[in-house]
């Protein structure tokens, strides 16, 4: 009941302030002052207030808040170990049956890191076949060219 009377208040007040601003020709200003203060009243008209004041001083009402607050916080906590661990419990077995396939039987002789895990062995740069006069005539018509 008291929220409804001050609401109504300051409703009457901003319209009293519109209309004082409206008798000084700033008609804009005036109008937008006039729709924030219909607000007000149009929140008691619709029942938002009352609703909001039952709300307010309602155990049940912040009980059920409060059972929201852990549902979501539950939702969060699943999401965030779903995401550590990789997926979903379905994916999990589909990695692990795909693993377990590609997995080296336990008789095979040969180890099962295999041939990529040692490295390559590179073969031997060859020793070049040219002599040391075909090097420095390259050098001498080099500096030939440019008059040394």
């Amino acid at each position: 009941m008291i929220a409804e009377t001050v609401c109504s208040a300051v409703s009457a007040a901003g319209l009293g302030i519109a209309a004082i601003t409206a008798y000084r020709k700033r008609f804009l200003a005036a109008t937008r002052v006039a729709a924030y203060a219909l607000v007000p009243i149009g929140l008691v008209m619709t029942g938002v207030v009352e609703w909001l004041a039952d709300t307010a001083f309602s155990p049940a009402a912040w009980a059920g808040f409060g059972v929201l607050g852990v549902s979501w916080l539950l939702f969060a906590t699943t999401r965030a170990v779903e995401r550590r661990r990789g997926g979903t419990r379905k994916e999990r077995r589909a990695a692990a049956k795909a693993a377990s396939r590609e997995a080296v039987a336990p008789a095979a002789s040969a180890p099962s890191l295999g041939q990529g895990a040692r490295p390559a062995a590179q073969p031997a740069a060859r020793p070049r076949k040219e002599s040391a006069a075909d090097d420095f005539s390259d050098i001498e018509a080099i500096l030939k060219k440019h008059g040394i």
